[in-house]
């Protein structure tokens, strides 16, 4: 039986991220600061779980957070799959989302329901659209090549699943992943889903197969690091030989850590005509969703620049 966490009662309202590295988190600074626009007196506190920690960890943390009514809600970052298998049985009420892609990133209470939703087709479908040009895919014939198939790789491809025009959908999305069982998720996933795109899923754990992959892609594809190297894993999922597609979008889900993929795209952009995005407006709106759920706050367009403009100091 592995070691449990501990909880003390909270003494205040509290907000708690579950992640890997919470404290090196640019929102650990920047949430005092929203709570204050927000007229908030609720303290965040960071709970730091290993990678695919056993069950019973887990449920012990939304446990803690379902029967302490000082509790707030959580943010789930890295954990968003494995949380959600471990803890089920616990949520009063999941999303369609959660319950499509089989995760949650936002834990909130009403009254004494509690509740879990994904919020990443959302945040993730806002980033996607600060970025890439809308018809992107109709002018370019192009296509999505993601590295790591975990719950922000399979959100993205849902929201373009559902993106309304065909000119706004890739012909085909491929996920790369070294674990089967987790493309076998995305697959179960995206057999529920009517769309035309067509997705591919490779099995692979060798960096140059992975260049081999970005090489046939065509002219204006985007690739995604989604794999977490660079952040939560050393490394990255290409070889510094890798070449990315002419013109091509690159977007590296993290904002923060070594970031070797993104620096690599950095030092082909001129080259190679690249469009290059790192994972920061990606962490806005997926901190700014779950605060607007927890808090029940109208999250309009002024406040969210309000929000975005407070929090960019902090980087």
């Amino acid at each position: 039986m592995p070691d449990l966490p501990t909880f003390q009662p909270c003494s205040v309202p509290t907000f708690y991220f579950i992640g890997v590295t919470t404290s090196q988190s640019s929102i650990m600074k920047v949430f005092p600061k929203w709570m204050e626009i927000l007229g908030e007196s609720t303290q965040i506190t960071g709970i730091d779980v290993p990678l695919h920690a056993p069950t019973e960890t887990y449920h012990a943390i939304v446990q803690h957070m379902k029967h302490d009514p000082l509790v707030r809600g959580g943010l789930v970052t890295t954990h968003k799959i494995d949380l959600l298998q471990a803890s089920q049985n616990l949520f009063d009420f999941l999303d369609h989302y959660a319950h499509l892609c089989g995760e949650i990133s936002c834990i909130s209470k009403r009254e004494r329901r509690l509740e879990g939703f994904a919020k990443d087709p959302i945040s993730s479908g806002k980033a996607w659209r600060a970025f890439v040009p809308l018809g992107h895919f109709g002018r370019t014939g192009s296509e999505v090549l993601c590295f790591g198939s975990g719950g922000a790789a399979v959100a993205t491809s849902v929201f373009l699943a559902h993106c309304p025009d065909a000119a706004d959908r890739p012909k085909r999305f491929t996920l790369v992943d070294i674990n089967p069982t987790r493309l076998e998720h995305a697959h179960d996933i995206h057999v529920q889903l009517d769309t035309d795109i067509h997705f591919d899923y490779i099995l692979n754990n060798e960096a140059s197969v992975n260049d081999g992959l970005m090489k046939a892609l065509p002219a204006g594809s985007v690739v995604i690091n989604g794999t977490g190297m660079g952040k939560d894993l050393p490394g990255s999922p290409i070889t510094k030989d890798g070449l990315f597609p002419q013109e091509g979008l690159l977007w590296e889900f993290n904002y923060r850590g070594e970031l070797n993929f993104l620096k690599l795209a950095w030092q082909q952009a001129e080259a190679r005509s690249l469009t290059v995005e790192d994972g920061w407006i990606y962490f806005l709106h997926g901190w700014t969703q779950v605060i607007a759920e927890v808090f029940q706050v109208d999250l309009t367009p002024e406040l969210f620049t309000y929000l975005d403009d407070a929090a960019r100091p902090f980087r």
